[in-house]
């Protein structure tokens, strides 16, 4: 792999170097504002992020997350189209640059436009792709533009849209992704693992579906959702190591912490999904391995597989939640 291609600890340096002039009481207080806005249940109309401050604390709060969550929805990509590359990419509500850093340590070279509405966030996003040692980054375009309705995007090979839906009207909403869905061939969209950010992503899985796209993961069809509405939600974890900065900010202790995010990958190319995918943290037992699965042809389904598999075993016993099964197919 090219040693330019950013990576987690890459971006945990630039945010190192860029917060070392915030006082952390001002990022904590921060923070603490911004968990609050993004936790509410009304949507805004308006840019969370006001200033330089509250950008730096977002960018030590949730980018390392963003980026891990947003590559393991790229990395299911490339498993389904592992001939395809991306030529221009666009990152739509991209903010300080998460998405797009995630896109860049998958394929080199892609040419990035990221969107959002707030200049401060654009301004620390720029500050940030020159520290990567990226060239695809720090040649990115970072523009001012309104998300939601009546946004007009450029045809691109691949747009990101991550943790952005929540911040919209239903109304809103809906004519992002069409926007998307008509300017894309690649469509990746990322939202919180909870309840609500399931709904919004099954949402937007339809109309993706509606506008001539084919699901390429996680769902191993597309076909309607197996789950019943209310009764439980599809979401997947994504491991963050996280810098003494980065605990500093966020109050906590440990050396990590697990992401909950939902996704939805569609295209407009052959990207075959997998025939099953694993939607919960596989239960390893004494001789045997219990899955449970989202499946092609049955929909919600359980699995133990046992030594008396073998191969299929062996494998079993190194698979992760989210990942495709069984791992070796095509």
């Amino acid at each position: 792999m090219n040693a330019t291609l950013p990576t987690a600890q890459s971006l945990r340096a630039a945010l190192a170097g860029l917060l070392d002039g915030l006082p952390p009481k001002q990022a904590t207080q921060a923070v603490d504002r911004l968990i609050a806005s993004y936790r509410g249940e009304t949507p805004t109309d308006a840019p969370i992020l006001r200033d330089r401050s509250d950008v730096v604390a977002y960018a030590a709060y949730r980018m390392p997350a963003t980026f891990e969550a947003v590559r393991s929805a790229l990395d299911a990509l490339v498993e389904a189209a592992p001939d395809w590359t991306p030529a221009t990419h666009t990152d739509v509500g991209g903010g300080t640059g998460a998405a797009s850093w995630a896109v860049a340590g998958a394929w080199e070279g892609p040419a990035t436009t990221v969107l959002d509405w707030a200049e401060p966030a654009l301004a620390l996003g720029r500050e940030l792709a020159r520290a990567s040692g990226s060239p695809g980054l720090r040649d990115a375009r970072w523009e001012r533009a309104r998300i939601g309705a009546a946004l007009e995007l450029a045809q691109a090979d691949l747009v990101t849209v991550s943790y952005v839906l929540k911040e919209l009207t239903a109304a809103a909403r809906t004519e992002l992704v069409d926007a998307v869905a008509a300017a894309g061939q690649a469509v990746v969209i990322v939202e919180p693992g909870t309840p609500d950010g399931y709904a919004r992503i099954i949402e937007a899985r339809d109309r993706l579906i509606a506008a001539g796209l084919r699901i390429a993961a996680p769902c191993p069809h597309s076909a309607a959702c197996p789950i019943e509405p209310g009764a439980d939600w599809c979401h997947f974890s994504a491991r963050v190591s996280r810098s003494s900065l980065h605990r500093q900010v966020k109050g906590g202790s440990l050396s990590h912490e697990d992401e909950k995010f939902s996704y939805v990958v569609a295209t407009r190319f052959p990207a075959p999904p997998a025939p099953a995918r694993i939607t919960r943290r596989p239960q390893i037992r004494k001789g045997q391995v219990l899955l449970e699965l989202c499946t092609r042809d049955e929909g919600l389904a359980r699995t133990t597989v046992t030594k008396r598999h073998g191969e299929q075993y062996r494998a079993a016993r190194n698979v992760a939640w989210g990942d495709p099964w069984p791992p070796d197919s095509p």
